[in-house]
Parts: C-alpha cells; sequence; structure tokens
C-alpha cells in the first residue's frame, strides 16, 4: 500500500491535511487513524461530551495519566485526548477561541517567519463557516462551522453579571481581536443543514464530506509502530490494524499529526529524539534531536463548585436525568436546548496585573458541577467555574515509559515547577472566588465545595490539591530556525527529510486561549505550504 502522502494521526490537524490535500486529483493521501470512526451518537450529541472527557469508561479517549506532580502534592494528572477521527475535537467542549494577535506575531518573533498574525488570520477565516456571515473577524464559507449558542442558561448570564459586579467588562465577540472581559462562547457547531445542533467536529466539517474521493483512503483503528527512515529520509511507516502488521510506503512526505503527546512518542520510538531517551529504553538512534519531547506546556487549571439552589442546571440524580431526557428528545426534533449546549457556556480573558498588554486569565463557566474531570461524581445540581493562567513559564516534557507502541507516553507537565505560576495561579483563585461570591449568581448558589478561609496560603493549598490540566498540551516537537527546533517554520523535521510534524506540538509558545482552532490554523498553513512545495 502506498500514497503521495501518508498521514499518521485522524485529530484536528490531520483531517483538515486529509481534505485539503486531496483536493488535488493528482494527490494520493492515506491517513491512518488509532481510534473509530468519529460518528456515534457520544461525539454529535453535544452535552454527551461529559459521558467521554472523564475516560471512565474509554469512549473515544486515550485517558492518559502524568507522572507524580511534585508541585501538586505527588498527584498524577489526568489527560483526556480524543481517539477517533476528528480527535481531541470530538471530544472537547466545542469552544472556538484564537488566542491574541501578539500570541503569534511572538511566534514571528521566536523565528517562525510566517507566523505572525497578518499572516495567519487569513488561515483562521478561511477555515471558518461563521453563522453570521463573513466580516472583518470571522470567515463565512469556511469547512468548520462556527456559532453563537443557541440557547445559553440563564445562570451562564448570571454569571456575566456576576463579572460585571466585579468590574469586568462584556466582551461579545472573543474572536474580535485580543479577547478581553467576560461573555458567551462561539462553539464549533452545525448551524444549517440537517446537522442543525450536533457537534461539527474537524472530522465532520473537513474530512467526511471528502471521503468519497478515490484519492483518499482513511484506515481507523489502526496503530503506527514505528516510521520508517531509510538513508535519512521517511519513507513509510509500520503499523497494526486487526492484529496484522503492514507497511504503508509514502512517495512524497510522512506527514506527522498525532498531537502534542503522540507526536514526539512517535518519533522517539522510530529512533528520532533525545539519545538518553532513546538508549534508555533500547532504541538504536536514527537521528538525534534533543528537542523531541521537550518545551511541554499546558493550561493548568483552578475549579470552583457549588450546588445549586435552582433546577435550570445539570445535575446527576433523578430529576436531572429527567430534564436530561427530555433536552434529547427536543435536541433530536430541533438541534436545540440543554442537548446542544457546551456546558462551558461563559466565560472570561481578564488581566492578574492591570499593568498587562493583554489578558494572562481565562474563566469557563460550567452549568454542573465538575470535579477531578467528571471522574468524581456529585448527585446534586450545581454550577462551576474554572480559571487557567495562560501563558504559563514552566516547561515540561514527554517521553516514552517503554519501547512498546501501544505503550501510553511519559508525560510530566511540570506543573508549578516556575514559582512564578504559583503567584499568578493565586491571584487568578482569589479572582474567581469574587466573581463565583458576586450578588448576581445568589439565587443559584448554595453550599460550596472545598471551601476555605481566602488567605493566600489557602488558597495556594487548594491549588496544590487540586488544580490539574484544562486539556491544551502543546510545543513538544516546537518550530523555530535555532539549532535546537525539532522543525523549522515549514514544518519539516530538522535532520530528516521527507517528514513534517503538523499538530499542536510545533506551537514554540502555547497561545491565550483554547487551542483547537489555532491547530486547524496550522494544518491550513501547512497544506498551503505542502501544495507549494515549500
Amino acid at each position: 500500500m502506498q500514497a503521495d502522502y501518508v498521514i499518521v494521526g485522524g485529530g484536528s490537524a490531520g483531517c483538515v491535511l486529509a481534505a485539503r490535500l486531496s483536493q488535488d486529483p493528482k494527490i494520493s493521501v492515506i491517513l491512518v487513524e488509532a481510534g473509530g470512526d468519529g460518528r456515534d451518537i457520544f461525539i454529535r450529541a453535544p452535552a454527551l461530551v461529559a459521558t467521554m472527557v472523564s475516560g471512565r469508561p474509554r469512549i473515544n479517549n486515550w485517558a492518559y495519566r502524568t507522572v507524580p506532580q511534585p508541585q501538586l502534592n505527588g498527584r498524577r494528572g489526568f489527560q483526556a485526548r480524543g481517539k477517533a477521527l476528528g480527535g481531541s475535537s470530538a471530544i472537547n467542549a466545542m469552544l472556538y477561541v484564537r488566542g491574541t494577535p501578539a500570541d503569534y506575531d511572538h511566534w514571528a518573533d521566536l523565528g517562525c517567519d510566517g507566523w505572525d498574525w497578518d499572516s495567519v488570520k487569513p488561515l483562521f477565516l478561511r477555515a471558518e463557516r461563521f453563522q453570521g456571515g463573513a466580516g472583518p473577524h470571522h470567515g463565512g464559507d469556511g469547512p468548520l462551522q462556527v456559532r453563537a449558542q443557541s440557547a445559553p442558561r440563564k445562570i451562564s448570564r448570571a454569571f456575566l453579571d456576576a463579572c460585571g459586579q466585579c468590574q469586568i467588562p462584556r466582551c461579545d465577540d472573543f474572536n474580535n481581536g485580543a479577547p478581553d472581559g467576560a461573555g458567551l462562547y462561539h462553539v464549533t457547531q452545525f448551524h444549517d443543514g440537517p446537522q442543525v445542533g450536533e457537534r461539527c467536529s474537524v472530522a465532520a466539517a473537513y474530512l467526511f464530506p471528502a471521503m468519497g474521493r478515490p484519492n483518499l483512503t482513511v484506515l481507523t483503528r489502526a496503530l503506527v509502530e514505528k516510521l520508517v527512515v531509510e538513508d535519512g529520509r521517511a519513507t513509510g511507516i509500520r503499523l497494526r490494524r486487526k492484529g496484522r502488521r503492514s507497511r504503508i510506503r509514502a512517495r512524497r512526505e510522512v506527514i506527522l499529526s498525532a498531537g502534542a503527546f503522540g507526536s514526539p512518542q512517535l518519533l522517539m520510538l522510530s529512533g528520532i529524539g533525545p539519545e538518553a531517551e532513546l538508549r534508555a529504553h533500547g532504541i538504536a538512534p536514527v537521528h538525534l534531536s534533543e528537542g523531541v519531547g521537550k518545551n511541554l506546556q499546558d493550561h493548568l487549571d483552578h475549579t470552583i463548585s457549588y450546588r445549586s439552589l435552582r433546577r435550570d442546571v445539570v445535575g446527576l440524580n433523578p430529576r436531572g436525568f429527567g430534564r436530561l431526557g427530555k433536552a434529547a428528545l427536543r435536541w433530536r426534533k430541533t438541534g436545540e436546548g440543554l442537548f446542544a449546549s457546551p456546558m462551558a457556556e461563559g466565560g472570561a480573558f481578564l488581566k492578574s496585573d492591570p499593568g498587562l498588554d493583554h489578558a494572562d486569565l481565562q474563566i469557563h463557566f460550567v452549568i454542573g458541577i465538575v470535579d477531578q474531570h467528571m471522574r468524581k461524581l456529585h448527585g446534586a445540581d450545581g454550577f462551576s467555574a474554572h480559571i487557567c493562567a495562560l501563558y504559563p513559564q514552566s516547561r515540561g516534557e514527554v517521553g516514552l515509559t517503554s519501547a512498546k507502541p501501544g505503550a501510553p507516553p511519559r508525560i510530566d507537565p511540570k506543573f508549578l515547577s516556575d514559582p512564578r505560576d504559583l503567584a499568578v495561579m493565586v491571584k487568578a483563585a482569589r479572582r474567581l472566588e469574587a466573581i463565583m461570591g458576586a450578588e448576581a449568581l445568589a439565587p443559584w448558589r448554595g453550599k460550596r465545595l472545598y471551601p476555605n478561609d481566602g488567605s493566600d496560603a489557602a488558597l495556594e493549598a487548594d491549588i496544590r490539591a487540586r488544580a490539574d490540566t484544562i486539556y491544551h498540551p502543546v510545543g513538544t516537537c516546537r518550530m523555530g530556525d535555532d539549532a535546537e527546533a525539532v522543525v523549522a517554520p515549514d514544518l519539516r523535521l530538522n535532520g530528516v527529510d521527507g517528514l513534517r510534524v503538523v499538530d499542536a506540538s510545533v506551537m514554540p509558545r502555547i497561545v491565550g486561549g483554547n487551542t483547537n482552532a489555532p491547530t486547524v490554523m496550522i494544518a491550513e498553513k501547512a497544506a498551503d505550504m505542502i501544495r507549494a512545495g515549500s
């Protein structure tokens, strides 16, 4: 089996690449995904994200764990990652956020020529099909459907009022320049056609409409075990599918789009990576690249939750299940209502210090109790708010736990290893407590989970005891123009021909917001570069 381009990973980036490259009938493409087809009801129904994110059971989710985190009381963190066509866009909260223009200008300053905001903004617009049509900040004709929420809960609007009571301004569009203030998130959700109200995963947006093309082959439930490198050039992959091992040859390029954890892991399994890591697992080096797996960045998240005095929220109890059942019927008929909710309906971008140029904190307001990624369940009706520091100074790494391809990667975010991050998180927790205690939320606010006395010491202890990821790992195959960069700005792997990495792992610095929209943009730019022969 062979093709011009072999893409490893059917997540957000891989789906974009497969669709864009196969638009040329003279180009053949094979896309290989370890998970399923990405079409099941758990993915299509937005509210059912709660059944997937916990990884209990493992539905469309790799459900990784980190190594113990010394600064988080030795706890092992949880890392939900999508395992299906669409990748993490199949199991996320559908929030469409690009970050701030300064994020991309900073990439350019770090040696990533062509990745400044003026260069990448047109790619965001090209990808987007906004419900309100094209405009200065939105695209109207792209594959990815983006909309305002159809029926946000009253409590989500009360959250915005609570932010106002804490002197946080209203923001009607987080993608209208640099996000600042409180508002309701735009979501990647179908707003027209027969799928109205369903999740618009990147697979549903890009890949599924292209799967009838004779020059595109999509293999699911296929685990790529190794990249084949011959005389310094990637020539294909080895995979296991349905109990059989086989090889696929790439005539032009192998494109690695397995994500911030999967891409560095597969490189190391193939002998490409830091010498010490390879030799520790008995892997013969093919090309030494000390940056592979390094530079891991993620948004550490702190949560405050309350029981609700009102029932117009989500609760895992008989009445709550009854409301969800009625909502499911309404959603099947109209595509609207509670079942169409991303659950994280409201949000805010704010500054930990008024002297900052742009927001460095982000809030996600959720219409139910979220505790330990839904791995610790509460029967009560309730609501939660998450706050994360957008520009962490700590840097972690991804390595191997075994030379066996099916083993999970070694994930070490090194959360709070830089003491500056803890200082920002304490400020963040204090801001969130003020918002959650504001008068506008009083009609809903019942008993708080995990209360504390509000002192800096208490907030620090609470962060160390409960904080964890908000699912935005990036940076482990960093691009740049320096000797330690894993890939060049054209995303070609430094030192190995015929191999690119195209996913969130190439970000040199994490963006100030959710990471799915930027990953789609990265793949759009990569498709342009590949088609242009650069």
